[in-house]
């Protein structure tokens, strides 16, 4: 069966939510992945209000469109992030941040964490995508020296947030697929080993599996796939150009806007950077994959009304069915 191909809303959260569906819809979208920001889906509202979900479900039908997962990397980045501070202002609404004293800032995001396994359910999906923060990050670069005793701690912190939002995740069915990704608990391919242990790999907290973020660390995104093949619960399509080489551009982006053209990577439309889609998608038929190819659209150098079609167009081309079961035995004949 065709995968379907989603929009993620969460770039798009400046417009009304159905604006958006509108838009997926006659794009040719098969569905959306929703944000939970903007007006696009509020958790609380879903679980407290009885005609919430009804009525997103009802935009959605209007424009024959589906829903396999909603996402929440923002509240979810709150959770484990230190310090928090003015970044967080920033994309945290005010029940979330309050007073900005940051334990309550960690609190109540982990409430809402729990609330979106809730909401999830209501809504009839399976699959929570987003981010965890990360207590450690700030010691990336390891000077002064970060000794292993606070990067266990780090990781100790989030085992201590994180279960217990799990543990609702667990009671409504649901899982949550954290999106693989600098600043995150877990950014790279032995962070990510790190935090499945950090859990006893429980099987409530999978992978987003998004490409773009390997192929500027120069991560192999395909060999990622196929080491956590039996925890890739969501995929988004999003892509990376690496511009380093010149003895000037620096991997870590120098503390430059996107699309500055002295970074040493940036986003670009799906199809125009470094990701080795066609091997991508054949891995993701080896693995099994037949959750839906969310497009990411992100690209500061093209207008989104055109990319996002084009990238749609792209992913159409080379997100191909597997081979069918009468086809590997006839293939297995003939040799």
């Amino acid at each position: 069966m065709t995968r379907p191909i989603t929009l993620f809303t969460g770039q798009w959260a400046d417009l009304p939510f159905e604006e958006v569906c509108r838009l997926a819809s006659g794009w040719g979208y098969d569905g959306v992945e929703i944000a939970c920001w903007g007006d696009h889906f509020d958790p609380w509202a879903a679980v407290e209000d009885d005609a919430y979900v009804p009525a997103k479900q009802e935009v959605l039908k209007k424009h024959g469109l589906q829903v396999f997962a909603i996402s929440n990397h923002l509240k979810g980045q709150a959770v484990c992030d230190d310090p928090i501070d003015e970044r967080h202002r920033g994309i945290l609404p005010d029940r979330i941040w309050g007073d900005g004293d940051a334990e309550g800032v960690r609190q109540r995001a982990a409430e809402e964490m729990k609330m979106t396994a809730r909401a999830a359910r209501l809504l009839g999906v399976d699959v929570v995508v987003g981010f965890t923060g990360s207590s450690i990050w700030k010691y990336v670069a390891m000077f002064p020296p970060a000794g292993q005793d606070l990067v266990d701690a780090g990781y100790e912190d989030f085992a201590a947030r994180w279960n217990p939002i799990l543990d609702v995740f667990d009671g409504e069915g649901v899982r949550f697929a954290h999106e693989v990704h600098p600043s995150e608990i877990a950014y790279d391919y032995w962070t990510t080993v790190r935090t499945m242990e950090a859990i006893g790999h429980r099987e409530a907290f999978g992978l987003n599996w998004d490409p773009s973020h390997f192929v500027w660390q120069d991560l192999d995104p395909v060999g990622f796939l196929w080491d956590f093949r039996d925890r890739i619960y969501h995929v988004d399509c999003k892509d990376a150009k690496k511009l380093v080489g010149n003895g000037r551009n620096g991997r870590m982006g120098s503390h430059l806007a996107w699309a500055d053209p002295r970074r040493g990577w940036d986003f670009v439309s799906t199809g125009h950077g470094d990701v080795p889609w066609e091997r991508c998608f054949r891995m993701l038929n080896s693995i099994d994959y037949t959750g839906p190819i969310s497009v990411e659209w992100e690209d500061a150098g093209m207008d989104r009304l055109v990319g996002a079609p084009e990238a749609l167009d792209f992913v159409r081309r080379l997100a191909f069915d597997a081979p069918s079961a009468a086809f590997d035995a006839a293939f297995s004949t003939q040799e």
